[in-house]
């Protein structure tokens, strides 16, 4: 299979995931709006998602999945069996005693981690505290299902692992119904999401055990010791969990400072909801793909076929999220309002949420070129050096939170996630280039420049456009009037773009054969392509 049908498989399920996930927060806004339960529910939600993207995303799809395609290379599927009912073994045992310990800690983890701000609030605090006890064990059910999901990925079974999100999904938007459907309050209808998540995560772990069984493994559970090869990961796995939750730390941090404002914290979630899609399709895309093939190619010896994959997963991405990013730039007040504003979500909350997108659309090419520069470091099992640029970057959000928050409120948060996400992939790209592990292709760089001009004629196209649909786009428009004129504006936006792009060399033909070469054809393929 191709490297851009790879992308598209994982792509097209993380898309049917994120489809069904705006469903849900438009479902969200309509229900809660941006009220105290919101505020609630969401940061109570933070902290096991948290988690899950530092153990499990984080961890797993780093020091896991290298080492997972490396007892398949050493020892075959028997090895590979081996290696991870050890893992399965360790990895329960220790879930299961964070799990209680954090359920016993939970009123002061609120109060110190999760939302400070909300102790003056006896109420909202202690709604948060029961919450986050329901939907902890959250955390549990999607640490397995990492290591699931890491084990379908190395056997080249993509589907299963990238639809399991779509569960989740479901689950919610089948709880916030209910709610609709019988008139709950706020607070029923908070206590129905977070019985959902826990239901969710329960699920999700079900279908990709089968996956894994379908794939031809069955996995026992193996009293937990501590082996050689679970040592190694463990290695591995503690810097990458920092690394692998980069987003989720500074959404974290930005939620602590943000929960000073009522309503802040669900501002900043509804926009994060937005941007998320493309970060999602395209950067979790690449970066499931890339690590698997990247340290197969890596544990061949093929670095020519390593840096080939390098560049054309850089070319995909920026391809693809350019666009994406001006578009959010430029039409994110049409977006919340089309998506959102109805029910308990008013305009004024519409022009809060739209500012804060503006500015995570900015930071959108960052946020997905850390996907796919990351597996550069992952698949030659080095989670250090990642780490500490990671920890550097945390630094800088932290502080400029802090100065800009009680300036700019939400759009301050946001500034200070997407600057310190590109100051990551910035610092991720020189290290990578320093050290050899990253050809750099001239052809590539004005490719780029060219993308940046027609990204540059869509974004001016869609500041004018708006104006010869407002009524249709306008609050007092019916939602598929809204639906409509939204679809033209993305419609003429994709048109503009790719016209130009071709036009002026950002990309043809050649980019596109280049991408869809197999394997095979990718080890022959020269480091430094000079095909415009």
């Amino acid at each position: 299979m191709s490297l851009v049908r790879k992308f598209a498989t994982v792509g097209g399920a993380t898309l049917g995931s994120r489809v069904l996930g705006f469903a849900r927060e438009t479902l969200m806004a309509a229900a809660l709006g941006t009220g105290p339960m919101a505020d609630a529910f969401y940061a109570a939600f933070r902290f096991p998602n948290l988690f899950r993207r530092l153990f499990a995303e984080g961890a797993f799809n780093a020091a896991f999945v290298p080492l997972f395609a490396k007892e398949i290379e050493a020892g075959g599927l028997d090895g590979a069996k081996r290696f991870s009912e050890e893992v399965f073994g360790v990895l329960f045992t220790v879930l299961l005693l964070l799990t209680i310990a954090m359920e016993l800690m939970m009123p002061l983890i609120v109060a110190w981690v999760i939302a400070p701000g909300f102790v003056g609030d006896t109420e909202k605090f202690d709604v948060t505290v029961k919450l986050a006890v329901v939907m902890f064990p959250y955390l549990m059910c999607m640490s397995l299902t990492a290591m699931l999901s890491g084990m379908l990925n190395s056997l080249h079974h993509y589907f299963a692992a990238a639809v399991a999100p779509v569960f989740l999904n479901v689950v919610l938007i089948g709880a916030l119904g209910y709610g609709l459907w019988q008139g709950a309050s706020p607070l029923e209808t908070a206590w129905y999401l977070s019985w959902g998540v826990l239901a969710a995560g329960l699920l999700q772990m079900a279908v990709l055990y089968a996956g894994v069984r379908h794939a031809g493994m069955r996995i026992g559970f193996r009293r937990p010791r501590m082996t050689p090869n679970v040592r190694r990961l463990l290695w591995l796995a503690l810097p990458a969990a920092v690394t692998g939750g980069i987003t989720q730390i500074n959404q974290l941090i930005g939620q602590m400072i943000a929960s000073t404002k009522d309503g802040a914290i669900a501002a900043l979630q509804y926009a994060d909801r937005v941007y998320q899609l493309p970060l999602g399709v395209v950067g979790i895309a690449v970066g499931v793909v890339m690590l698997p093939e990247l340290a197969r190619a890596l544990k061949g010896g093929h670095e020519r076929e390593a840096g080939y994959l390098q560049n054309r997963s850089m070319e995909f991405v920026l391809f693809l999220t350019l666009p994406a990013a001006g578009a959010l730039w430029v039409i994110s007040d049409e977006i919340v309002r089309v998506l959102y504003e109805r029910g308990a979500f008013s305009p004024g909350t519409t022009s809060i949420v739209a500012g804060t997108l503006a500015i995570y659309g900015l930071g959108l090419p960052g946020f997905v070129m850390i996907k796919a520069l990351n597996p550069g470091f992952f698949a030659r099992e080095d989670t250090k050096t990642p780490m500490r640029i990671t920890l550097l970057s945390v630094v800088v959000n932290c502080v400029l939170a802090v100065s800009l928050f009680p300036f700019f409120y939400e759009r301050g948060i946001a500034t200070a996630e997407a600057v310190s996400g590109w100051l990551t992939a910035l610092m991720l790209f020189v290290t990578l280039v320093r050290r050899g592990h990253w050809p750099l292709e001239k052809a590539l760089a004005w490719r780029v420049a060219r993308l940046l001009v027609a990204t540059v004629v869509m974004a001016v196209t869609l500041e004018y456009a708006p104006g010869y649909l407002a009524d249709r786009l306008g609050p007092a428009a019916r939602l598929y009037e809204q639906v409509m004129a939204l679809g033209m504006l993305v419609v003429l936006a994709m048109v503009v773009y790719f016209s130009v792009a071709f036009l002026i060399g950002g990309a043809n033909l050649g980019m596109i054969r280049r991408n869809l070469k197999r394997k095979a054809q990718a080890k022959a393929a020269p480091t430094d392509s000079s095909a415009e």
